[in-house]
C-alpha cells in the first residue's frame, strides 16, 4: 500500500451563511458549522483512504470567533495522521472580511474517521507522510492526542503512553 501526503487529502469547502442557518444573534449555528466540518473532513478522509469512512469522534472544536450572517466560510481539511484504520483530520475554518476580502481564521477542529469495508469492518489504510513544518507538527501531535484518548478511555496504561510521557521528562 503506497503512502500518501496530507496535500493529497486536502479538501476546501466554501459556502455562504444564510438566514435559516443562524441563531437569534444572526451568527451561524454551531451545529451547522459542525455538520459542514464533518462533510469536509469525511471527504479528506476518503481521499486519503480511498475507502468508505465513518466519523469515529469529534476530538476538538474551538469556536473562537462567531460567523455572521452573509459571511463566506471556507473550511480547509487535511488528514494529519493515519493509523491502522483510523485517521485524524485537522480543519481550519476561515471567514472572509466583507470589506477587504482578507481571510480571518475563525475556528479549528480535529475529527477522527475510520475506514471501513462494505460490511462496516475497519480496513487498513495507507500511512501519511507529512511534508510541511505545520503538517509535521500536526502529525507528531496526533499521536499524543491518540495516546491521551486511549489512556482516558482505559484502553492504554499511562506507563505505555511514551509520547505523552516524553512531554514531561
Amino acid at each position: 500500500m503506497q503512502s500518501r501526503t496530507a496535500f493529497q487529502s486536502k479538501t476546501v469547502v466554501t459556502d455562504l451563511v444564510l438566514p435559516s442557518e443562524t441563531n437569534p444573534l444572526n451568527n451561524l449555528f454551531g451545529g451547522e458549522l459542525l455538520a459542514r466540518m464533518d462533510r469536509a473532513a469525511s471527504i479528506a478522509a476518503r481521499r486519503h483512504s480511498r475507502r468508505i469512512v465513518v466519523t469515529a469522534s469529534v476530538n476538538h472544536v474551538a469556536f473562537n470567533r462567531s460567523v455572521p450572517l452573509g459571511s463566506v466560510v471556507t473550511i480547509e481539511a487535511k488528514v494529519s495522521r493515519a493509523f491502522t484504520s483510523s485517521m485524524e483530520v485537522y480543519m481550519d475554518v476561515w471567514i472572509e472580511d466583507r470589506e477587504s476580502g482578507e481571510s480571518i481564521k475563525a475556528n479549528e477542529a480535529i475529527y477522527t474517521f475510520v475506514a471501513v469495508d462494505e460490511t462496516g469492518r475497519p480496513v487498513k489504510i495507507p500511512e501519511l507522510v507529512p511534508e510541511t513544518d505545520l503538517e509535521k507538527q500536526r502529525f507528531d501531535a496526533a499521536l499524543r492526542r491518540k495516546q491521551l484518548s486511549l489512556v482516558l478511555a482505559g484502553k492504554m496504561k499511562p506507563a505505555d503512553a511514551t509520547e505523552l510521557k516524553a512531554l514531561f521528562e
